[in-house]
């Protein structure tokens, strides 16, 4: 499917524009054509991808929190979006130890507040709620999860996104029911990718920065959990099923709806020492230490994803392997650290060079 003709010119709202998925997905529409509005909060530092690519210049942007739910309603209700890309989230597991709460009422009432807000629009629109592989009850096998399996969440993260999910099926049954398309003309769907990896990602306690950060001091990279098994993927992987499932469930609501995996083949599920490994070998340089963890949160030691039904019935295949993905990633981030004017135009290169393949 030409994602080009579907999004050229559409109007998308895109909630968490200035975050690091935000701005690979805000930089991908508009090179596609589209015109967006996004809506989060402020990036939290100069280095951020947003900064780099000059979100500002891409985007109409409202800087607001997803729990003002007036302002939220307002902003949607003006723009009459044809697209809706939910992204905006607290989206650190250890983070949401610090902030159960918080987590809670971003995640969970932020997408009921996104939804309400549809509910508002008198006109078709399409609808992708992006939650994350971790909405699963974790059972520590060797299994892939498939989208029917039942939710679940140890930490306050994920357990917030499996709410999420409650949230959005109690909608669609609610207010969006298939039944009913020709009332309410809203064809929602949602997205659950792995553990997402790419230039631009400075968040604390994720591998990928932790190992930049500290490659760039020269220092050992600190691991956690060296053993513990993640699908992995670049960025634009995820990114491609979200635009893609837009285009498929925009021209037919009633046969894409519910929820998606997206991942890695089986093969490509790496250990997190096995990511640092590659990672540490592509830089050029350094190595990782991996210390005795002592009173620290839990964090689930294997989990893989079922991506069958994207595969079968979006047609969506990951184009990277684990080896790829890491090289793009530590490529951009060498290209940054060399020049960071020269990420921009790096990161326009990779979506392109992502599209053609």
């Amino acid at each position: 499917m030409d994602l080009q003709t579907t999004y050229q010119g559409k109007k998308v709202f895109l909630t968490g524009h200035t975050g690091f998925k935000g701005a690979w997905l805000l930089q991908w529409l508009h090179l596609l054509g589209a015109q967006v509005k996004g809506y989060a909060l402020a990036p939290e530092q100069p280095e951020d991808l947003y900064n780099l690519i000059q979100g500002d210049t891409l985007c109409e942007s409202v800087l607001a929190d997803l729990r003002d739910h007036k302002r939220l309603e307002q902003e949607i209700v003006a723009f009459q979006p044809d697209f809706i890309f939910h992204l905006a989230a607290q989206p650190l597991v250890r983070l949401s130890y610090e902030i159960p709460a918080e987590t809670f009422a971003v995640n969970a009432i932020g997408t009921a507040y996104v939804l309400d807000a549809v509910r508002k629009l008198e006109k078709p629109c399409t609808i992708v709620l992006i939650t994350t592989d971790k909405v699963y009850e974790n059972k520590e096998w060797v299994y892939p999860y498939r989208e029917t399996d039942r939710l679940g969440g140890y930490d306050p993260y994920s357990a917030s996104k499996a709410c999420a999910e409650l949230v959005i099926n109690s909608y669609i049954q609610s207010f969006f029911n298939p039944a009913a398309y020709e009332q309410h003309r809203k064809g929602i769907a949602v997205g659950r990718a792995g553990n997402v990896i790419g230039g631009g990602d400075w968040a604390k306690d994720r591998i990928i920065p932790d190992i930049v950060r500290a490659l760039r001091a020269e220092q050992p990279v600190t691991v956690r959990n060296p053993k513990a098994v993640r699908p992995w993927q670049h960025v634009l992987e995820p990114l491609s099923g979200y635009l893609l499932l837009g285009a498929k469930l925009a021209a037919e609501p009633l046969s894409y709806g519910g929820a998606w995996n997206f991942g890695p083949y089986a093969e490509d599920n790496k250990t997190v020492g096995d990511v640092v490994e590659t990672a540490v070998s592509i830089w050029g340089s350094g190595s990782y230490v991996s210390p005795p963890l002592v009173n620290q949160p839990h964090e689930a030691g294997l989990l893989k994803l079922d991506i069958s039904k994207a595969t079968s019935e979006l047609r969506w295949l990951p184009k990277y392997t684990s080896k790829e993905a890491i090289s793009e990633t530590i490529n951009w981030y060498k290209i940054f650290c060399n020049n960071p004017s020269n990420a921009s135009e790096y990161t326009i290169e990779a979506v392109q060079r992502y599209a053609s393949l």
